[in-house]
């Protein structure tokens, strides 16, 4: 029997002054005045960031075409000073760079994102580097003092506090956290981009998807095994997930409870992260602890770091 994965190695703390890279590796970037407001809060932290040449090409609903963006991204990765890579936004794109990609050999580099930065923040799971499931730079101004400083801390070298949900039951379980979009992270199963799912915590949210399209998605993973094998489920926000109007619907809560409910292992639903609200950071690739009892998600303090 294969043995269950290990935490992945935590990028060294960084500190004020530090250089930050800017990348677009997915949509093309519309909100400018958002992504602005991101940046100066980085900026206000006391670190140098810099914005990657052509961040805001466009290529269709791209942020440029897959060699631009695959550039983009290498050009922050194998910068001498670069200690961390800003992702402008999602949208979708991050996927097809994974198509004919290699990671850069350097030391580690935070990787800050999420939604279509799923795929990036798995993939970077797999050289045994975590990452951080977190708002984007057009997202970052739209978050509770507190959502901004949780990230600040975590990569500054700091403890995190736990989040907290609804618990379904399940007991408590311990793993590795693997933070995700649930739609991005299905369309990398079967592919060499997927982690190592043995006794995992899942940690999903997912937006404008039907109830009857997350019921397909999670069927998908039940048919493939791969719900059978993780040690427990932590929900985020399923938000723009309503119903279609006109026909009968289960809501997607009901979805997600008929889907998770006869796996026996701990599921804490409506923490806070995912989009169009609150979006808790969260390290991709380190231990964690789920409390399906008392709804809560913690990160545990025995880190590799660089």
């Amino acid at each position: 029997m294969s043995s269950p994965p290990s935490p992945c190695l935590v990028p060294a703390p960084l500190k004020p002054g530090d250089l930050l890279l800017v990348a677009a590796p997915s949509g093309a970037l519309r909100e400018l005045d958002v992504f602005k407001q991101g940046v100066e809060i980085w900026r206000s932290w006391g670190y140098r960031v810099e914005l990657c040449s052509g961040f805001d090409a466009r290529w269709g609903y791209l942020a440029g075409r897959d060699e631009h963006r695959r550039g983009q991204l290498l050009e922050a990765l194998s910068h001498p000073d670069c200690r961390g890579v800003l992702c402008a936004r999602g949208g979708f794109g991050g996927t097809r760079l994974l198509e004919d990609w290699q990671w850069p050999q350097s030391d580690p580099r935070w990787l800050i994102g999420f939604s279509d930065i799923t795929s990036l923040l798995w993939s970077l799971t797999r050289q045994g580097v975590a990452g951080v499931h977190a708002p984007l730079l057009t997202t970052l101004a739209q978050e509770p003092a507190w959502s901004q400083q949780r990230l600040r801390d975590w990569v500054e070298g700091q403890p995190l506090p736990p989040i907290f949900g609804s618990g379904w039951g399940g007991g408590v379980a311990t793993g590795i956290l693997l933070p995700a979009n649930l739609t991005v992270a299905t369309h990398l199963l079967g592919t060499a981009h997927e982690p190592d799912l043995k006794d995992v915590i899942l940690a999903f949210e997912d937006v404008t998807e039907a109830p009857y399209r997350i019921d397909r998605i999670l069927t998908q993973w039940r048919m493939l095994g791969k719900l059978q094998q993780v040690k427990g489920i932590a929900l985020g926000r399923f938000s723009r997930c309503e119903p279609p109007q006109g026909g009968p619907s289960f809501s997607v809560a009901e979805v997600l409870r008929d889907r998770t409910a006869d796996l026996n292992i701990p599921v804490v639903s409506d923490l806070p992260f995912g989009h169009d609200g609150v979006n808790a950071a969260l390290p991709v690739g380190v231990l964690a602890r789920l409390d399906g009892e008392r709804g809560e998600l913690a990160i545990l303090p025995d880190l590799k770091t660089s």
